[in-house]
């Protein structure tokens, strides 16, 4: 992109808001909450996230938080917004800072000592959270205070230093608008993790160097101490592992009985039992030593394969007191370049993850099942709006970061032409793509238990779906795809202009509702016309009317918890909560207008889409795979055929094929052949 400014990025972002925020300024003020913290999930610095606008007191102290989320290792993160939807860029000054630090600080610290929730209402997130607060005190080992800002903070303020109270660390960290920028302009990459080895521990870490030069990756073999990787993984948290590696861990819990087990029993035959881990980092700094190399500085470490050894460690010797002056823990540390992480850090992962082989890769941007649906995004034309001239794009980032490097070098015209073409508010994700199908084909719960859960429930089921038949992703499941996200986009924005939303639970209001619609469809025997949806780009009448019937009950279910709980967020995300709505859809259905089931299509018309569109996903692959086949030389062939036979890689059919490949152009291979040409070639290679 040409080199964007604070100034011209904080209205581009201001104009964003607005285009999306059309229910006053509170909307807007969820907005921006909610957007950060979405890109702040997707680069790993945060988990979760629950939207908790309060303002109060507590006697003479000023009370106020706008969102919390808490992970499953003690972590607590609070978060307040500086937002006044201001039309020029402003500066942000330490005053203030710390005038809002105190007041979330203040809150936290009430809710904590006191059961403060007795005077709130027991429907609002603010009880939701404070209640949470008082029962999680015994295991919060860390907060984390963040500022979301639309203004520039001043050249004034410094770092914030940790404070310990009781043992537990607060944090603090800001994100202004010139943060958000960098963010935005690093090509998808996070925050670097600058380790500093020295300074932190008084000492480097012995290495070998591992590589032979040639196009070998850089690597070393390191021993690291216990100590250090359980106080560098203190110090960041799930930022320190890879996300493949970050969602894994949330899927199977933080400990390791196992490790444990040896911590607590046998510290001193750590090294020896256990497997070590598997890093990448941008670069290194080494100093040679009598005692020989030691590594003194690590650039964006990043665990690919380990998360369950380095969590156990730490929380072990957190809450079991577990001494790890005995524990060393071998480490494969790979020095992978940026331009190269997308290319290698997926292989790496896949092939040091012995238990999860299977499933390593298909977190990846680069798996096959994303790459056919960024080139569906890329081709695929969306009918103009009733309304509008232009046809538009949906843009899917299959890699984060991917809808800004395509401005890269453009100059004005040419961005306006894109975003136009490609409009910001159609641009989704992976983690996006996996909320807006889950709540149809998977379980409500899954959406409810946040975005990375939720994610590698989705990215299991399509990995077996695409090895079973690849041919089910296709333009139908694209279009699909496209028509629930529009369903989700704007039942996100019904919920939120409805007179008895409260200013929380949303996204469970939403996952609910659109299940609940799952439901009744299937008490009709039909289906959503998604078709009809895609051809327009919007919903009917009667569909919105259908909507806002459908969050209504269920926003009251959700409000009316079975005796018990009185836990909003906690019954959101029990299996009973589903049941109660569930158990109410015969119901439901029967007052769904006779307008919107008119709209629906019958589950045979909908079956005979799909299998058109099956079809023709296998006539479109093999068309492409002729294409590949003939683009490789007569020379590659041969390359190829003599390293399978030299390694005895090949069956006899796939010799016979190889034959017929080094005959092309004279003899061209039909769409089978050169499909298992293709998987030759990844055989081989």
């Amino acid at each position: 992109m040409m080199n964007q400014t604070t100034e011209e990025f904080f209205h581009d972002f201001r104009q964003d808001l607005l285009a999306s925020s059309i229910n006053g300024d509170d909307f807007q003020l969820y907005n921006f909450m909610e957007n950060i913290s979405k890109d702040l999930i997707d680069c790993g610095v945060i988990e979760e996230f629950e939207l908790c606008h309060y303002r109060g007191k507590a006697g003479a102290l000023a009370l106020r938080v706008d969102g919390f989320g808490f992970t499953e290792d003690g972590i607590l993160n609070l978060f307040i917004a500086d937002f006044d939807s201001r039309n020029e860029l402003a500066s942000l000054t330490k005053t203030e800072i710390d005038s809002m630090f105190k007041k979330v600080t203040q809150f936290a610290k009430i809710n904590i000592k006191d059961k403060f929730y007795d005077g709130l209402d027991e429907t609002s997130p603010e009880y939701s959270l404070s209640r949470q607060l008082y029962d999680r005190r015994e295991n919060i080992r860390k907060i984390n205070y963040f500022i979301f800002s639309e203004r520039v903070l001043s050249s004034q303020v410094k770092n914030i230093e940790d404070i310990v109270e009781n043992e537990v660390i607060n944090s603090f960290h800001i994100w202004d608008i010139s943060r958000l920028h960098r963010q935005a302009s690093s090509q998808g990459q996070k925050e670097s993790i600058e380790i500093d080895l020295m300074s932190l521990f008084g000492n480097g870490l012995p290495c070998l160097p591992a590589h032979m030069g040639g196009d070998a990756l850089e690597s070393y073999l390191v021993v690291i101490p216990g100590k250090v990787l359980s106080s560098i993984y203190e110090k960041y948290d799930a930022r320190l592992l890879e996300q493949n590696v970050r969602c894994f861990l949330q899927a199977k819990g933080s400990v390791n009985k196992g490790i444990k087990s040896t911590i607590l029993n046998e510290p001193d035959m750590f090294f020896s039992y256990n497997n070590g881990i598997t890093a990448t980092a941008k670069k290194i700094d080494t100093l040679s030593t009598d005692q020989g190399l030691l590594i003194t500085a690590i650039s964006d470490l990043q665990i690919v394969n380990g998360g369950q050894t380095t969590a156990s460690l730490f929380h072990t010797q957190h809450k079991e007191k577990a001494s790890l002056d005995k524990v060393f823990v071998q480490m494969k540390l790979s020095i992978v370049d940026q331009s190269k992480s997308e290319e290698f850090v997926p292989k790496i992962s896949e092939y040091a993850n012995t238990q999860n082989r299977v499933n390593a890769a298909d977190f990846f941007s680069n798996h096959p099942f994303h790459i056919r649906m960024q080139e569906f995004s890329r081709k695929l034309w969306a009918p103009a709006k009733q309304g509008e001239l232009r046809e538009t794009k949906w843009f899917y980032e299959r890699a984060r970061g991917q809808y800004a490097n395509e401005l890269t070098n453009m100059n004005k015209r040419e961005q306006t032409e894109f975003k136009s073409r490609n409009p910001k508010n159609q641009m989704f994700t992976k983690t996006d793509l996996a909320k807006y199908e889950n709540v149809w084909d998977e379980h409500p719960k899954w959406v409810n238990l946040g975005a990375q859960k939720n994610f590698t429930q989705y990215a299991s089921r399509i990995a077996q779906e695409w090895k079973s038949k690849s041919d089910v992703i296709n333009e139908y499941y694209y279009k699909r795809a496209i028509s629930r996200a529009i369903i989700f986009q704007c039942t996100e924005k019904l919920v939120s202009s409805q007179s008895w939303y409260n200013g929380g639970y949303r996204a469970n209001i939403v996952a609910y509702t659109l299940a609940l619609l799952s439901e009744c469809c299937k008490i009709l025997e039909m289906k959503i016309n998604y078709e009809k949806i895609w051809k327009e780009q919007t919903l009917s009448n009667s569909m919105i009317n259908t909507l806002e019937l459908l969050s209504s009950h269920v926003n009251k279910i959700l409000l009316s918890p079975t005796p018990g709980i009185s836990n909003i967020s906690e019954w959101a995300k029990k299996e009973a909560c589903w049941d109660e709505i569930k158990r109410t859809a015969c119901d439901i259905a029967i007052l769904i207008s006779k307008e919107f089931k008119n709209e629906l299509v019958l589950v045979s018309v909908s079956a005979a889409d799909e299998k058109g569109a099956k079809k023709q996903q296998r006539i479109d692959a093999g068309i492409y795979a002729q294409k590949e086949v003939i683009k490789i030389t007569n020379q590659q062939w041969k390359e190829i055929a003599q390293k399978g036979l030299t390694e005895k890689l090949l069956t006899e059919k796939e010799i016979v094929l190889l034959q017929l490949a080094l005959s092309i152009p004279h003899k061209i291979p039909n769409e089978t052949q050169s499909k298992l040409l293709l998987d030759i070639i990844k055989k081989v290679r």
